[in-house]
């Protein structure tokens, strides 16, 4: 008997968010792979979120882009090359090196934005390369220039858990960030005492750990810090000795500061003065303060401000690079701060150099190149517009999705679809962007990449391979080195690993550094590119794990600078009109390209959504469940009305994900303007000016297939499902001949057998197809949002021996439990079986629901629903 031996496991780094969860994987010799998290790598200690936890899920090649395609034709990797180096050489020729740009990703590798930031900024002489992470973390990357000369965060992940406060802002950690919130969570059931304060105008599931919400008007986060650090002041709490040692510039932002008492920040924020006051005091007496923000304060028109007016009253206390303490900006994407280390961003250069004549000669004698770049590029924002107008007109896109991500997406779509020349490099066959290439280059995807990532805390890790490159699949490193070489600069990308690209991006750090700048890898120059374990920035012969300890800055004078912020007046909607805030839900990424091939990340929420609260629902007579128009001047959506008390009056809530490939209408940032800061170029993706109707639908469907169906009704949103897909339907009109277009839609032909039932009294009717015993699909109808048991109908693809007859019903018998809709992704358990923990077991805490069913077990993202449950619950359990 032969025994197939696994192959070892394989220590990686995730590939979502920007906490950068150590993982294992484990290649099975069924060719799956098993996923686990890494207990030694110290971001997460083997934690893994829900996302994280189906990795092993998402590596099918269902989708995937194998092989170079030039006008919708299979090429070769030559004729592919050859042509994009041709374009741009001829294109750079007859119109300058401006007339060209790159797109970049988050979730490229650094050794891949390395390349591709050398290729453009280094050797074309331009610096149109901008990222995706301009719309995620471009205003933190300002306010800590402004302040600390150096794109720096100052602390790291431990600081969380040392300290007695943590303000969260603009920050859903819960959903995410769920491990770096699991940490906080565990702290504060270790240390009782420990506090934390969420700001945000959601009341999110994060606000489960929270002592003091403060649900803040959108963009009134500038005013509550300009109000703290004049409370401060007044309450003779500010650090003199730091401030006059340390900084410069304290005097012209106390002096602004001190218009802002209690009752006009409450007018500017809409925040109960004494909430404020609690939040005031409690900062003032907590020495030990990590002030957390994210996209709620970078996603802003005043988003550099916000991060400025943040750090003015860490500095104002010295409450900075000592343990538990400190402003740590949390970044979205798994190597938004590789990327920024590259220079990734059109307003950077490399390694964290500026513009200027003494660095781009110092770049210029590193790369040994003449052409270096001496000016900033195009922001995104501007860069599609130049696309749009034709100032640019060749971009290549690698690994985002701008069609969907953009603010005023159609008209980035408009603007790809006029270009003369689009290349795209991806993972997936078919995005909303990949749409209006013209060469499409197949890249490596995780588990297939080699390289580093960087995290939060500015700790590089490996992402390492252990799946062979399918089909003609190559890593985006090589690709951008191929066509750098076919465009005649061979001497400066002769690279043959991503090992040799790294050490040349270490010793750049090093060139000509010697403790001036902050990033600085001097210390991996003989490092073990294999084997390198996790390690954070800065890494010098004296290494630290927290920036600032020493007081001293990356300004000309080694001192902080306070920026003066004066808070912009209140946003308030015109009649009929909301605020439009947008963000994630907790188990998708991004556009989902990766998540939405996992079943199990769609069971928790399955279709686009617009948060509403219930009075204004009620006035604009939006019924639970049923559809919504948003419309701004930009563009409409229609989404599944969400009616939730979590949400203020007159603003509303709509996740990010969903595209074209998962909706009929659901790209949501189509209707954001593209309004952007002006220090930071970041757009004010978190707030825009949106109408709500309701949907005037006459039929409302649901469907489980094992086939995904030609969508054709007027509202479609389709998921992963196990053994097929499932899927939500509306029409505006009802077809004539509902059988028949039943069979088209379904792909079932006249004389196959279709269990049917109408009830005219309701108006309701479902369809059934079974094949050899198996469910080909289920179709439900209503007039009403349609009542049955979506879980319990989609679970029924993967099984055998379906009875047609019986899932007519939409709902098992009496002697078949129904778990209901999923609430943990990770162990599969729903909201009814949580329920029943509650009401017929008596379990009254989410620790005793876990031991019972195992929910909430596991990444503990969805322990605030739990514990909601329960709460909702109590009274019945108790009769």
């Amino acid at each position: 008997m032969t025994v197939i031996a696994s192959p070892a496991p394989v220590r990686t780094t995730c590939p979502y968010c920007g906490v950068g969860c150590g993982v294992i994987a484990t290649p099975q010799p069924d060719g799956t792979v098993a996923v686990a998290g890494d207990p030694d790598h110290p971001a997460n200690f083997g934690r893994l979120c829900s996302k994280g936890s189906a990795l092993g899920e998402t590596l099918s090649l269902d989708g995937r882009l194998l092989y170079p395609e030039i006008r919708g034709e299979r090429a070769s990797w030559d004729e592919a090359l050859a042509l994009v180096a041709s374009v741009f050489k001829n294109t750079i020729a007859e119109h300058g090196p401006e007339s060209v740009a790159i797109y970049g990703s988050g979730q490229l590798l650094t050794e891949d934005y390395y390349v591709a930031n050398k290729l453009m900024k280094g050797f074309i002489g331009s610096a149109n390369i901008d990222t995706n992470s301009r719309l995620c973390m471009a205003s933190s990357v300002a306010g800590h220039k402004r302040a600390f000369g150096s794109d720096t965060v100052p602390g790291n992940y431990e600081d969380l858990e040392d300290a007695d406060l943590v303000v969260l802002v603009g920050s859903n950690l819960s959903w995410c960030h769920p491990v770096i919130y699991q940490r906080i969570a565990a702290a504060k059931a270790e240390r009782p005492n420990m506090r934390v304060v969420l700001i945000d105008p959601r009341r999110t599931m994060t606000a489960d750990i929270a002592d003091l919400h403060l649900g803040v008007r959108a963009d009134g986060d500038a005013a509550l810090f300009v109000g703290l650090l004049n409370s401060l002041v007044e309450l003779g709490l500010t650090n003199p000795d730091y401030v006059a040692g340390h900084t410069t510039g304290f005097e012209a932002a106390r002096l602004v500061a001190a218009d802002w008492d209690i009752s006009r920040v409450a007018e500017a924020t809409g925040v109960a003065p004494g909430d404020i006051e609690a939040f005031y005091q409690l900062f003032a007496a907590t020495p030990k303060v990590v002030t957390v923000f994210s996209q709620g304060v970078n996603q802003s028109a005043s988003g550099t401000d916000k991060v400025n007016a943040i750090i003015n009253c860490h500095l104002a206390t010295g409450r900075i690079g000592r343990p538990g303490m400190g402003p740590f900006s949390i970044t979205g994407q798994p190597n938004a701060m590789g990327g920024r280390e590259v220079g990734g961003l059109a307003n950077m250069l490399a390694a964290h150099m500026d513009f200027d004549d003494t660095t781009i000669d110092r770049v210029s004698r590193f790369w040994g190149s003449k052409a270096v770049a001496t000016k900033p590029g195009l922001k995104a924002v501007d860069m599609f517009r130049a696309i749009a107008d034709g100032r640019i007109k060749a971009v290549w896109i690698m690994a985002t999705n701008p069609v969907d991500s953009l603010p005023e997406a159609d008209a980035a779509r408009e603007a790809l679809r006029n270009c003369p020349f689009v290349v795209v490099s991806d993972m997936a066959a078919k995005t909303d962007t990949m749409a209006h290439a013209h060469v499409k280059l197949p890249a490596a995807g995780w588990g297939e990449k080699d390289g580093t990532v960087t995290n939060s805390e500015r700790r590089i890790s490996r992402q390492r391979p252990f799946l062979p490159l399918p089909g003609e699949v190559r890593p985006d490193w090589w690709i951008i080195s191929q066509v750098a070489k076919r465009m005649g600069y061979s001497h400066g990308f002769a690279y043959f690993s991503p090992g040799q690209i790294f050490a040349e991006h270490v010793a750049l750090s090093a060139f000509e550094n010697e403790g001036s700048r902050d990033f600085d890898l001097s210390g991996l120059a003989s490092a073990d590119y294999a084997t390198m374990a996790p390690v954070q920035w800065p890494v010098r012969p004296a290494g630290t794990k927290r920036m600032f300890a020493d007081a001293r800055y990356f300004t000309p004078d080694g001192k902080a600078r306070f920026v003066t912020v004066q808070p912009p007046p209140p946003i308030v909607p015109a009649p009929g009109q909301f605020i439009l805030n947008t963000g994630r839900v907790r188990d998708h990424w991004h556009t989902m390209t990766r998540t939405g091939k996992a079943a199990r990340l769609s069971a928790h929420i399955a279709e686009p959504f617009v948060e509403i609260n219930p009075a204004d629902a009620e006035a604009l007579s939006i019924r639970r469940t049923s559809l919504v128009r948003l419309e701004s001047r930009h563009g409409s959506t229609l989404l599944r009305a969400l009616v939730t008390d979590r949400q203020q009056r007159g603003n509303v809530f709509v996740p990010m994900h969903w595209t074209d490939q998962f909706a009929s209408n659901a790209r949501i940032d189509a209707l954001v303007a593209g309004k952007v800061d002006p220090v930071s170029g970041q757009p004010a993706l978190k707030m825009a000016r949106v109408t709500l109707s309701p949907a005037h639908v006459r039929i409302y469907g649901f469907f489980a297939s094992r086939y995904r169906p030609a969508l054709t009704a007027d509202y479609w949103a389709v998921a992963e499902a196990p053994g097929g897909f499932r899927g939500e339907l509306a029409w505006f009109e009802e077809p004539q001949d509902w059988e028949q277009s039943v069979r088209a839609s379904f792909g079932l032909t006249d004389d196959a057998a279709l269990n049917t039932v109408f009830d005219r009294t309701s108006g309701r009717r479902a369809y059934v197809a079974v094949d050899n015993g198996r469910l080909a699909f289920a179709l439900f109808l209503a007039p009403d949002p349609v009542l049955v048991s979506r879980q319990w109908v989609a679970s029924q693809l993967a099984g055998d021996n379906t009875d047609g007859a019986t899932l007519l019903a939409g709902r098992p018998g009496a002697d078949v439990p129904d778990q209901g809709a999923i609430v943990c992704s990770c162990m599969g358990v729903g909201i009814n079986t949580i329920v029943e923990a509650v009401t017929k077991s008596g379990c009254s805490t989410v620790e005793a629901v876990g031991t019972l069913t195992k929910a909430g077990t596991n990444c503990g993202s969805c322990r605030a629903e739990i514990r909601g449950l329960i709460d909702a619950h109590r009274l019945a359990a108790a009769e």
